[in-house]
């Protein structure tokens, strides 16, 4: 079965790769969140093209597969019968317009289909939505919009906020709602990044759960909010690789309904990320 995925994953990008005229870029990432009684741990592996079509137009798209496994300490737990492998593959598509020195459009349409193991239709998901950026000056711009997201757990219309600001020709900061972060490089192969974000997802179980005698549980939620650095090396013109290391406060992994309503808390505690990844770039 994930041999299929990866071999659709390939196919998506070799199509993609011969409409790409500005650049490409192709990351594998391996990450693992330990906590005291669940362990998370994340297989990815994402494509990536962007297109300048002129001075006032750019497109971006990533396609994504993403695998999760739950290792849980089952004595805490209503079943001895928990064995979660979840996938994700996702589409992004970026639009950007640039109406005058001032003001800009960003349009984002994402498409997700998350499962546990069988694909159907109601797997699939939309999310996206549209952006205006002002520009104060060639230093400082905000951003305001609003997206279908899921980075609570389910699936909602929420406001994004975003102030850029560069405050040197090293450092730079983006301070807003879902991801705030402060970049830094000393140099042409070093950068470092300190980031915090909201994020969040969910995926339809093949079979529903039952936890108790008249209550089921149709899919399972993931969410919390993510403190972490990062160290990326270029290691020659196109290599990269990116070591992260962090902390996720008030995480939430939840049986619920296909309303989101939870009919589970696993209680899961707070505890550390480690991601390493590596990235060839042209």
């Amino acid at each position: 079965m994930k041999l299929k995925y990866f071999t659709s994953l390939i196919c998506m990008i070799s199509i993609l790769k011969t409409t790409a005229q500005s650049g490409y870029s192709l990351e594998l990432n391996i990450k693992t969140v330990p906590t005291e009684s669940i362990t998370k741990n994340e297989t990815g592996v994402g494509f990536s093209f962007y297109d300048n079509w002129n001075t006032k137009n750019e497109i971006s798209n990533t396609i994504s597969y993403k695998n999760t496994g739950l290792n849980f300490d089952l004595d805490n737990y209503y079943s001895s019968d928990i064995d979660y492998r979840l996938n994700r593959i996702e589409n992004n598509l970026e639009l950007s317009h640039k109406f005058n020195k001032k003001i800009s459009l960003d349009l984002e349409l994402k498409t997700v289909a998350a499962f546990e193991n069988n694909l159907g239709i109601s797997d699939v998901s939309l999310f996206g939505g549209a952006e205006m950026r002002y520009s104060f000056n060639e230093k400082n711009s905000l951003e305001l919009g609003v997206k279908r997201m899921s980075v609570f757990g389910k699936a909602a219309v929420l406001p994004t906020l975003a102030f850029y600001s560069q405050l040197n020709p090293d450092t730079d900061i983006e301070i807003g709602f879902p991801n705030s972060a402060i970049h830094y490089s000393n140099n042409e192969r070093n950068h470092f990044s300190l980031t915090n974000s909201f994020d969040g997802e969910y995926y339809k179980l093949d079979q529903n759960k039952k936890i108790e005698s008249n209550l089921t549980a149709s899919k399972i939620s993931f969410s919390q909010m993510t403190t972490a650095f990062e160290y990326e090396r270029n290691v020659d013109k196109n290599w990269f690789l990116s070591f992260q290391g962090g902390y996720q406060f008030n995480k939430k992994y939840r049986l619920t309904d296909n309303r989101g309503t939870t009919k589970f808390n696993f209680d899961a505690n707070d505890g550390t990320l480690f991601n390493i990844g590596i990235k060839y770039k042209q």
